[in-house]
C-alpha cells in the first residue's frame, strides 16, 4: 500500500493516515501562500438549437473565485445553469469562452495530455449514483478504474486502496465483490464518493450529491463530505437547490438566475441578510422545522424565462416584485455591496456607488 501511495507522486500520501499530520502543514502554506484553487472569468456556454440560428445560453458571463479548502454554494432553480457551469470548470463540456483556471493554470487552454493529468486533482461527484455507476461492473473495479487509468501501482495495491477507500466512506471492505444493484441510494452514492477520492483529488465538484437520497440519508452524506474534508484538506464546489443543505456545508454561497450569478456572500451573510430579491424568495421557502411558526413568503410570479430568448436587461425582473423601468435596459453587474458581498441589483441599497464585483485572490 505504501508504494502504491509513493510511486506517482507526493500527493498520494495525503490519504494516507499516518501522513496527515505533515499533509496539514503543506496545506495550511499552500494557503498561505495562494489561497485561490480556482478562478473563473466570464465563463459562458452557448448550446446551438438545430435547425436554428438561436443559441440556448446556459451559462452566460459567470465569474467566481473557489479559495482552497471552503466549500462554495452554488444553488439556483432547476435550468439556471450551476451543473454546466461546474462541467465547463471541470472540461467535461468544453465551455464557448471565457477563463477558467486552476492553481493558475489555463484550464481551457490544456491539450489532451495536460487535461489528462489535471484530472488526478478534480473530481467529480454526480447527482444520481445508479446511472453514474457501470452496473455490469462490481463495485471494487469501479473504485480501482481511476487507478488504473493513471497507472497507479499494481492490482494487489489497487486492491488495497480499493479496500481502504470504502473504509473511509463507512463502507464494508468486502462491498467491493458486489455489483451496483446490490446496494441501497446512501451506499451507491458514498461509493461515488470514494471513487472521487481515488486519485487524492485537490478539488471535488459535487453536483447536486444529495437530491436523489432520504432526509436521513442525506444528513449522513453531508456529514461525510464534511469531514472528509476536514481530514484531506478538500476543496468542494456544492451544487444544489437544497438551500439548507448548502447552508449546513457551504462557506460562501453564489446564487445562479438563468444563466448568472446575481449573488455571492459569506454562507452565514447570505442566509441572515440576503440582498437580491431572487435571493429573498429562495430563502422565504425554506420551511421553519415549527409548525407553530410561519415564515413570510415571497410568491414570485409567472415561469421562468426561456434561456434561448432571455429577457433584456435585468433577466429576473419579469418576476421581480421591486422592478422598475431601468431594470429593462440596465444589463446589471455584480457589485460589492459591502465587503465579500456582491449582487446584481439596481434597487439593492448602495449599489449605484458600490465598485464592480472582483472576485477576491
Amino acid at each position: 500500500m505504501q508504494k502504491l501511495l509513493t510511486t506517482e507522486d507526493t500527493e498520494e500520501t495525503a490519504l494516507n493516515s499516518s501522513s496527515s499530520s505533515v499533509s496539514s502543514v503543506v496545506n495550511a502554506n499552500n494557503q498561505i501562500n495562494n489561497p485561490t484553487l480556482v478562478r473563473v472569468r466570464e465563463l459562458y456556454k452557448h448550446f446551438p438549437v438545430e435547425g436554428t440560428g438561436d443559441f440556448w445560453r446556459a451559462v452566460d458571463g459567470v465569474t467566481f473565485d473557489i479559495k482552497r479548502g471552503e466549500t462554495l454554494g452554488l444553488v439556483g432553480e432547476s435550468g439556471c445553469g450551476k451543473s454546466t457551469a461546474g462541467r465547463c470548470l471541470l472540461r467535461l463540456i468544453e465551455p464557448t469562452r471565457g477563463d477558467v483556471e486552476f492553481e493558475g493554470r489555463d484550464v481551457t487552454a490544456m491539450g489532451k495530455r495536460e487535461l489528462r493529468e489535471l484530472r488526478r486533482a478534480m473530481q467529480i461527484i454526480f447527482q444520481d449514483p445508479n446511472a453514474s455507476l457501470n452496473p455490469r461492473m462490481k463495485i471494487g473495479d469501479i473504485i480501482a478504474e481511476p487507478l488504473v487509468i493513471h497507472k497507479i501501482g499494481n492490482r494487489k495495491e489497487q486492491r488495497e486502496r480499493v479496500a481502504w477507500l470504502l473504509g473511509k466512506v463507512g463502507l464494508d471492505p468486502d462491498y467491493m465483490k458486489r455489483y451496483s444493484h446490490e446496494f441501497s441510494g446512501g451506499q451507491l452514492q458514498r461509493s461515488g464518493v470514494a471513487r472521487a477520492l481515488a486519485l487524492n483529488p485537490k478539488l471535488i465538484v459535487a453536483d447536486e450529491p444529495v437530491s436523489a437520497l432520504d432526509v436521513s440519508v442525506q444528513a449522513q452524506v453531508v456529514n461525510l463530505l464534511q469531514d472528509l474534508q476536514k481530514e484531506f484538506g478538500l476543496t468542494y464546489l456544492f451544487i444544489s437547490h437544497g438551500l439548507a443543505v448548502v447552508e449546513h456545508i457551504s462557506t460562501r454561497v453564489a446564487v445562479m438566475y438563468l444563466g448568472r450569478i446575481v449573488e455571492i456572500a459569506d454562507a452565514k451573510d447570505l442566509y441572515l441578510n440576503p440582498l437580491h430579491p431572487y435571493t429573498q424568495a429562495l430563502l422565504s421557502a425554506i420551511p421553519i422545522p415549527d409548525p407553530k411558526e410561519q415564515r413570510e413568503r415571497v410568491i414570485l410570479k409567472g415561469d421562468v424565462p426561456t434561456a434561448r430568448n432571455p429577457p433584456s436587461g435585468c433577466r429576473f425582473r419579469t418576476r421581480c416584485p421591486i422592478a422598475i423601468d431601468d431594470c429593462a435596459r440596465i444589463d446589471q453587474e455584480l457589485r460589492e455591496i459591502s465587503p465579500g458581498h456582491s449582487a446584481a441589483c439596481i434597487r439593492v441599497e448602495g449599489y449605484a456607488s458600490a465598485p464592480p464585483s472582483e472576485a477576491r485572490p
